[in-house]
């Protein structure tokens, strides 16, 4: 891989990607209301070619590849092993679905030219080192007037998910070192004029960034739990710190209960639904 993004090459072949691979029924399943809506942006047709940018586990190539069809094809690429290894998996459990996965760096790796009418990517496409360089080398892979989506986080302060948990266990751990918002990461595309900035300079027209909020969750508290603690900003400083796994899970229990429903722990998501359109193939 190339030294751009050694870092997170790195790291999504270590901890951060084994957890995705173990816990990807239950983040499937939270996250996956919000990978829809962006997928209705791109309003696939039968027969059409689509690359999945960031396909992880492989759930959203699956679910492009039966909008797609037979004659259609879903190329799904991703940067982490692990991951990859539990999308081949499920891909063998499946029957005619037309999927190839690859193990490849979207912002550097040849992708094709001309060869898909679509792009997609589920929280796949905020941790490129060089985002410009990333999405122009896909929109490259797309045909004349194809079509790009995906979907991204908007800011921490907006997804309580993710926000309460990690202010629960503030007072068990150590003081983060100040971050660059723009640096890879789950929060890099927050700022929708950066987001706009980038696609355009990429090469992209009719950019549209929509907000998106929704409740989401995998389960009950139990299984919620198991996410807070692994996922996420807390998931991350507890991989640094995991002899405090214990203080801070008694810390975040309560959270999680104030927002138990009759239909599992459900609590406020904030995305960004972007599109756009590749005017040619330069």
């Amino acid at each position: 891989m190339p030294s751009a993004n050694a870092a997170q090459v790195d790291y999504w072949n270590a901890a951060a990607g084994e957890t995705w691979a173990r816990f990807q029924e239950l983040l499937d399943r939270q996250i996956e209301p919000l990978g829809t809506r962006a997928m209705n942006r791109l309003a696939i047709s039968p027969a059409e070619w689509v690359i999945d940018v960031g396909c992880g586990c492989g759930q959203t190539s699956l679910q492009l590849a039966a909008r797609v069809g037979s004659v259609g094809r879903v190329v799904g690429v991703d940067i982490s092993g692990p991951m990859l290894e539990v999308a081949r998996h499920r891909l063998a459990a499946e029957t005619g679905a037309a999927v190839e996965f690859r193990r490849a760096d979207a912002q550097c790796d040849d992708l094709g030219r001309a060869v898909f009418h679509a792009a997609y990517s589920r929280f796949g496409v905020m941790f490129f080192a060089d985002p410009i360089a990333a999405f122009t080398n896909i929109r490259r892979s797309l045909k004349a007037d194809g079509r790009l989506a995906f979907v991204c986080w908007r800011s921490l302060e907006d997804n309580a998910w993710m926000r309460e948990p990690l202010a629960a266990a503030a007072f068990a751990l150590p003081p983060a070192e100040p971050s660059d918002p723009a640096a890879p990461g789950p929060f890099a595309f927050a700022d929708p004029r950066r987001v706009r900035s980038i696609l355009e300079t990429a090469g992209f027209e009719s950019v549209t960034i929509d907000s998106f909020e929704s409740r989401i969750g995998c389960g009950d508290v139990g299984e919620s739990m198991q996410l807070a603690l692994r996922v996420g900003p807390l998931g991350a400083r507890l991989r640094e710190h995991r002899e405090l796994m214990s203080s801070v899970a008694a810390a975040v229990r309560p959270v999680l209960e104030r927002f138990a429903t009759p239909q599992g722990v459900l609590m406020p998501a904030a995305v960004w639904i972007v599109g756009a359109r590749n005017p040619g193939t330069g």
